[in-house]
Formats: C-alpha cells, structure tokens, sequence
C-alpha cells in the first residue's frame, strides 16, 4: 500500500479510538458509574465527541483522501476502493456537523438519559417532556446540518447516519403491505388465552440465570475473553475496540425466558461485532457494520431464527435443567416450544413476540418521523402513542411508563434508529432462508448444540464483508432477492401454521 493509504489509515484509527473512549464512558453510565457522577460524565462525553469530531474532519484527511483517489494503483483492489468510497462518504457528511452541535448533542444525550431513566421510574412523562423537546429540537438541527436528499426530508438526513441510502418514503412502501399482513396474521394466532403460561412466570433464582446465560452465550461462539455480560435498564450491546465487545441484559425472578432471549438478541449483535475485521482495520469502514438495519438482523436472527425454534430447545432444554434445577422438571420440549412461539399482544416492546412485534416498531416510526416533521408536538405525544396501540393491538396502556417512557431511545436523541429494528427482522428472514438453502445440516446441528456452522457461515457472507456491500446489495448478494416483506411474513406462516 502507498504511504498515502497508510498515512490516511492512520488518522482514521486515531479518529476511532477516541470514539472507542466516548463508548467505554457510555457503557459505564449504563452499567456502573454512581448516579451522582452524571452530569460530568455529560461533559466528559461531550469533550470526547469534540475531539474525535476533529480528528475526522481534519483538512490532512480531505487531502490524503484525494490523492489515494487519485491513484490507479489503489483504486483498482476493490477492497481499497470500498473503503476510499465510504471514507469519503463519511468525511463529507460529518464536515456539515459544526463541532459545538456535536459537543452539545452528547452532552444533552448524557443528560436526558438520566432524567428518562427518572421519570420511566416515576411514571411522570412531564419531568420528561422538556428533554424529549431538546432533542427534537437537536434532531432537526442535525438533519438541517446534514441536508435530506433531493425531493426527501429532514427525517431522511437523520435515518441516513443508521441505515445508509434508505428514505422515509421508501420504508413507507416496504412497512405498509407489511402492517397490511401482520394485522390479520395476529388476529388469527392471537385469538387463544392470552394469559401467560406456568413456565413464562417461573421463578427461577437469578444467580442461576446468569450462569446459564453465560453456557449459552459461549457456546455460541461469543468470546468471553474478548467481552463482557452486564446488566443494565434497557439491555443493549456495544462493540467497544478490538477485544473488546461488550453486552447487557436484564433480570427478574419469573422471566429466566425473556432474560435468556435479551441475551441472545444481544449476542446477535455481539457475534457481529467480534467477527468485523477490526485488529487491523479500526477507523475503516471494511471493519465496520454494513448498516444498523444488517446489525438488527443479526440480532434478531439469533433470537429469532434460532432461539425460538424447535431445534434450539431440543438441545437446550437438558442444559437449562442442569442449570436452573428442579423446577424444569415438569416441562418438557413442547411446553418450552408454546411459551418461546405464544403470541400475545404486549404492550412492552422488548417482551413481545416475533409476530406482534414489528407493529410496535412501526408505530414508533410514525411517531417519530411525525414529532421531526412538527406534525405531532411533544405534549401529544402519550395519547397520540395510546390511541395508536389501541388500534394496532387492542391494548389500553394503563400508563406511560408501558407506553411512551419505556424506550431509552429518544432520550439519546437516536431519532431514525426505530425502523432499523423492522428492517433487521426483514434482512434475518431473507439470510435465514438462504442459510437453509445453502446448509442441509443447519437444523440438525443446531439441535446438538453445534452453532459453529451458522456462525461460520455468518462470518463468511456478512461479518466478513464489514461496509463493503451497501446493506440492500449485501441482502440481494446473499439471499438472491431485493428486501421484502414476504419472506418473513412465509417464515412466521410456516412455523406457526405446524402442528
């Protein structure tokens, strides 16, 4: 490589550990750091932010970055040419971001994620709403910074930092045949009891839950040396540095079921993140997610695909007796396979089943795109999420901190983040199906507790391939069609029309 290339990878690793930093801070606030540390721990992510915002706008970039465009040799490896694109595409859109906008932005995050953790506790959106206000206000900031593509809108600019070349527009068209389907689908499977089952409300110990947690997260091939499994309010992964990808999940004495699928929705992310080719890429987009739409499907693959089928409790069913005890005694294979697949409408996102789901997702979508567009002020915003789940599932929400307080995601001002979410689950349909095609053994091998086929498989046909495939070409290259909805709507049908 010429001594431009290097020079240039160089600066950009330097750009990277310093959001490495800015991540590891993030993580303690979550996790560890003592809740009168907070208002500094905001100046100390906001000075971080600064600084690696500096760094990746340095001018000494813009000129490297031309001359290695500039050099036929380079050009020519595609590799290197997918990261030249990319680093391009990078550095001129975060050149549009003044630094102070950046520095205030993580400083406001910190903050109103400590005053939504409050008010979800006290159940008092009002203590809430003037941050929710901050960071609507800081959003349209952002996308006016940014500039939405021609003939879109500033929620397009915003969507464009989680799921690169996707619009407002274009999720409309993929997310309303997809409500279209889902609605009858759920009316249909969700006609039953509705009230949970003996095992969904097991109380089993939580000591034990971590223990089993950790089995079944190594024996998916996450790196315990290489990571971490904590606990925090709203479960989340991040893929810190180089040896470093770190995962949370939650606890409750009658929910070992749901703890164990937080954990393996957040292995999905964390296998991802452990197989990006960051040891000698860090700061280049090769060694970076396609998108956070790729991202999801990796999580929901994991949780999905795999943790609620068949062939995962076929083999986990004897190592969860082992683990937790007595109390498995009087359950067995089938019992696991209703509780894991039962749907019934939830008014809690993160609980609620593979089918029901998305719909949470899209209302959050139309929401958020409304309170961005100033269709919908922020004050609205309780009944306006009330009347809306009351449509799309028939539920009453009996208060806000089940309604619109229990995302962590608006406090951090991740405004476009929520439809990413839905696309994951479209993405994961698509790979699963191509994973099947291409791999007799993939059911089998899973129910003998052998996941090293599909991870491997996973590293060769995604995380290999960091952003070197736009996510919409990467999902066509892999499962030989565009994105659609149908593909998942055939996986839920299929597995829920069984005996």
């Amino acid at each position: 490589m010429s001594a431009r290339y290097s020079e240039l990878t160089s600066l950009l690793r330097r750009a990277a550990t310093l959001r490495s930093v800015g991540e590891l801070l993030a993580w303690d606030q979550e996790t560890m750091m003592p809740a009168k540390a907070a208002r500094f721990r905001a100046e100390e992510l906001a000075a971080i932010a600064e600084l690696a915002h500096q760094r990746m706008t340095e001018p000494r970039i813009g000129e490297l970055l031309a001359e290695c465009e500039a050099d036929l040799a380079l050009v020519v490896d595609p590799v290197v040419a997918a990261n030249l694109r990319d680093v391009r595409r990078d550095y001129e859109r975060v050149r549009k971001l003044p630094p102070d906008l950046v520095a205030e932005m993580t400083r406001t995050s910190s903050l109103a994620l400590e005053a939504w953790k409050a008010a979800r506790a006290a159940d008092d959106f009002s203590a809430f709403r003037p941050w929710l206000e901050r960071q609507i206000a800081l959003a349209r900031r952002k996308a006016e910074a940014y500039g939405p593509p021609p003939g879109g809108e500033p929620y397009d600019a915003l969507l464009e930092d989680y799921e690169p070349g996707m619009t407002a527009a274009q999720l409309e068209a993929l997310f309303g045949p997809l409500r279209d389907r889902l609605r009858p689908l759920i009316a249909e499977l969700a006609a039953g009891d509705g009230r949970p089952t003996a095992l969904e409300t097991l109380v089993v110990p939580q000591e034990r839950q971590r223990e089993l947690n950790r089995f079944v997260l190594s024996r998916l091939g996450f790196d315990l040396d290489a990571g971490r499994l904590d606990v925090s309010t709203h479960p989340f992964s991040s893929g810190i540095a180089p040896g470093d990808t770190r995962i949370t999940t939650r606890y409750r004495d009658d929910g070992f079921l749901d703890s164990l699928g937080s954990t393996l929705h957040e292995a999905g992310h964390a296998l991802y993140e452990q197989g990006l080719p960051k040891d000698d890429g860090l700061g280049l987009p090769l060694a970076e997610p396609a998108s956070l739409g790729i991202h999801e499907s990796q999580s929901r693959l994991w949780e999905n695909q795999v943790g609620r089928s068949r062939a995962f409790w076929t083999w986990a069913l004897s190592e969860a007796r082992r683990i937790l005890g007595a109390a498995l005694d009087p359950f067995d294979l089938d019992d696991f396979d209703r509780a894991v697949n039962r749907v019934r409408p939830s008014l809690i996102r993160v609980e609620s089943d593979e089918v029901t789901y998305n719909l949470h997702v899209l209302l959050r979508f139309d929401l958020e795109r409304a309170l961005v567009r100033g269709d919908l002020a922020p004050a609205d915003l309780p009944g306006a999420w009330n009347d809306r789940l009351h449509a799309d599932l028939g539920l009453r929400v009996p208060d806000d901190r089940r309604g619109c307080l229990q995302d962590i995601h608006w406090s951090m001002g991740a405004f476009g983040y929520f439809p990413t979410y839905t696309l994951g689950n479209l993405y994961a349909a698509q790979l699963w199906g191509a994973a099947r095609e291409m791999l007799p053994d993939l059911e089998p091998s899973i129910a003998r507790g052998d996941f090293s086929l599909l991870l491997g498989w996973l590293r060769r046909e995604v995380h290999a391939h960091g952003r070197r495939f736009p996510a919409g070409e990467l999902c066509r290259r892999i499962s030989g069609r565009p994105l659609d909805h149908a593909p998942l709507i055939g996986y839920l049908k299929a597995k829920h029309a069984r005996p």
